[in-house]
């Protein structure tokens, strides 16, 4: 398996492709569920999600993501900030409208979504580690 040797250690293209089509689909859930929620029809939906879609690209190019893509601090802050910010600024720039509301909700759905995985993943892994050493220190 071909892996980018970054920091602390390689990281495989698996996790990377992984996190980004994660990242993905939680946004274009996220663009679902505001259209869903308003009574506007799913045909628009790529009206919808792809000022956001952009932000996150812009996030991913950026931060260098595929460097630490499960990163929650860094990688996932940045991604956070840089999907709501750039998703806002892009829906400006094309004639759709942001309302403070529209703009709080955003910040808070994209927020549990981009950073919920990656510290999900984070506790996984730490409850993964702890065990391996209870077990170690066992035997």
């Amino acid at each position: 398996m071909t892996s980018l040797h970054i920091g602390a250690g390689p990281v495989g293209r698996k996790p990377i492709i992984v996190a980004a089509a994660l990242d993905a689909a939680l946004v274009l859930v996220f663009a679902t569920i505001g259209r869903l929620s308003h009574g506007e029809s799913l045909a628009g939906l790529g009206v919808t999600y792809w000022p956001f879609l952009g932000g996150l690209i812009i996030g991913w190019l950026l931060l260098r993501a595929w460097r630490r893509p499960r990163s929650l601090v860094w990688t996932g802050l940045g991604i956070w900030i840089a999907t709501v910010i750039g998703g806002l600024l892009l829906r400006l720039a094309s004639g759709q409208g942001v309302q403070l509301s529209f703009a709080i909700v955003t910040t808070i759905v994209l927020g549990i979504f981009l950073l919920g995985w990656r510290a999900g993943t984070a506790l996984v892994h730490q409850i993964s580690r702890q065990r391996m050493r209870t077990r170690a220190a066992t035997t």
